[in-house]
């Protein structure tokens, strides 16, 4: 019998069931959907706390991602870099409250910045270019002797029948999944393009016409993008990405004419609070629920998978 059933096989899914496995538990993954069809596939994926909440727990659980990252970007199969990059202003801004967690976060010197902005942050962040490393992930699962099983789960108490414990990994399929009503949909609109020498990236959350990323990755570049409440279509919209390409290529004129690769949309899972907690279900299994990480999946996923294996081990312990 395996110790520990998790529920999700995204980056917060996989990251908790490798650490779970690696501490010796006996772990299988109960999954609607493969790590290419999650919403993790989808992301630009740059450390940056994004609509994360409560902030005290954010820098925590982000500071500690960081740190493993900063080790995984030594090695190439990860998918993982370290990479330098501006947040821009339209206004003078406060140091961002997240600073603490990045070392060497400083403010743009003179010349720095694009014409129309009056200030920025340069730092250096975790850039993890996601197919690659959700196929690290997963292989590094199963490489430790873990299970993968792909169907859906409709109740947490019949899918953990015969574990231990279960982990609820279930990102915005919590709604529905435990009827958590905090749960709301954060569309997110991407269009990837072939990298034209880009190295660095550019964030403007501040742009009257929309939320605007550049996130250089290997050999292409994450374009975006959107963040729209209670919108459910994971379909691309046409004059969506057209505004993006536009967005961004008056930001990075290299981008202008770049070949397009891509177009995808995800939904980010929203939520007041992260939900990381131990309860019992109905029939006496104990259940940790970590998920409703907004836009910060990836940048939390170390820090939460460290906490909801602690979780764990005390309650099978005790």
């Amino acid at each position: 019998m395996d110790d520990v059933l998790v529920i999700g096989c995204g980056v917060s899914g996989l990251s908790t069931a490798v650490l779970l496995r690696e501490s010796g538990f006996g772990v299988r993954i109960l999954t609607a959907v493969m790590p290419a069809g999650t919403t993790s596939s989808v992301a630009a994926a740059i450390w940056y706390p994004y609509r994360a909440y409560p902030e005290d727990r954010v820098l925590a659980w982000g500071g500690r991602t960081f740190e493993v990252f900063e080790d995984l970007a030594g090695d190439p199969e990860t998918g993982v870099v370290m990479r330098g990059g501006f947040e821009l202003h339209r206004h003078p801004a406060p140091d961002p409250w997240w600073m603490d967690a990045v070392p060497g976060v400083r403010r743009c010197g003179p010349g720095e910045v694009p014409s129309g902005y009056r200030d920025g942050h340069a730092f250096t962040v975790p850039v993890i270019e996601m197919p690659v490393y959700l196929g690290y992930l997963l292989d590094r699962f199963l490489a430790a002797g873990g299970v993968v099983e792909e169907r859906s789960v409709s109740s947490l108490d019949e899918a953990a029948s015969g574990h231990r414990a279960v982990v609820n990994c279930a990102g915005l399929g919590a709604r529905e999944l435990v009827n958590d009503g905090h749960m709301v949909s954060i569309r997110g609109q991407i269009v990837r393009v072939r990298n034209p020498g880009l190295e660095r990236f550019l964030l403007d959350e501040e742009n009257p016409d929309g939320v605007t990323y550049i996130v250089p990755r290997s050999t292409d570049c994450i374009l975006g993008g959107t963040a729209e409440e209670n919108q459910w279509d994971t379909a691309p919209d046409p004059e969506t990405a057209e505004a993006i390409l536009r967005r961004c290529a008056e930001l990075e004129p290299r981008l202008a004419g770049a070949e397009v690769l891509e177009h995808r949309a995800g939904l980010r899972p929203g939520r007041p609070e992260v939900r990381l907690e131990k309860e019992v279900l109905e029939s006496g299994i104990p259940c940790i629920h970590n998920y409703g990480h907004g836009g910060s999946g990836v940048t939390l996923s170390w820090g939460c998978a460290e906490e909801a294996v602690m979780l764990a081990r005390h309650a099978l312990d005790g």
